[in-house]
Order: structure tokens, then sequence, then C-alpha cells
């Protein structure tokens, strides 16, 4: 089994592709930590990017602060291999990937300065498929 997250169990194996192309509007704000990596752009997010972007800001940080992973992987996205003829049925299962949209909130931080989240934040950016930026988290009125 991968070391990366993957559902326990789902209620479909293989699902439709489907692709919406609007800005996010649940999870795109600092939530959990005090700093967050906000995504500019929509994509599928595979899980070994995720994992990626996880192993490089707990590699900077030392275990130093607290990190949390804002998004999950529960899509799953099936790939024919190469030179295969058409029919035969849906091929299986290549990765499972997690729908960002633009404005997602995929990582935040908590526990650190701001120089040390934003340097950490700057390595788990070079990980991700998408432009990112670096967020912080707005005081409530």
């Amino acid at each position: 089994m991968p070391p990366y997250k993957i559902p326990k169990r789902v209620k479909h194996r293989k699902e439709f592709r489907r692709a919406r192309d609007r800005k996010a509007t649940k999870g795109n704000f600092v939530a959990f930590g005090e700093f967050g990596l906000q995504s500019l752009e929509q994509c599928w997010l595979k899980s070994n990017c995720i994992e990626a972007g996880r192993i490089a800001a707990q590699h900077y940080l030392k275990r130093e602060g607290k990190l949390f992973i804002r998004v999950f992987p529960d899509k799953p996205v099936s790939k024919k291999p190469l030179e295969t003829r058409m029919g035969k049925g849906k091929a299986d299962i290549d990765y499972w990937a997690a729908r960002v949209r633009e404005g997602t909130v995929l990582f935040e931080l908590a526990g650190v300065s701001e120089a040390r989240a934003k340097e950490a934040m700057v390595r788990v950016a070079m990980k991700m498929p998408v432009r990112c930026r670096f967020i912080k988290r707005r005081l409530s009125v």
C-alpha cells in the first residue's frame, strides 16, 4: 500500500471525470492554523503531490509547529495503457486525486513565526502543480 492517503472504502470504484470551472466557496480561508497556502488555479491534485508537500514542510520545520492538510484525494482517476485498442470497458484506477478549485486552501501551519511559515510554504508550493500564494488568518469582526 502506498504511504500517501487514499480512501479506505468508496461506494463506487470508478467515477465520471466531471470538471467544474468555478471558484471555491468552501475551504477558501485559513480555519485551523495561522498561515496557509492557497491555490490560484484549479486542478486535480494527485495524492503523491499532497504527500510530497507534507514531507517538504515537515523536513524544513523539523517537528516544529503543526501542519494541517485541508484537501483529501477522494476522486479515483482511471487511465488505459498506451497502445490499447478502444473498447474492453473502463480502465483500472491509476491514481487518486483531490478536486481543487481556484481559491482552495491546501495546507495550513500553526505554532511557527511568519518568516518560518513563509519559507516552509514556499517549499510546499514547489511541489504543487498549480500556482499558489501564502495567506494569513483574517481577524473576524
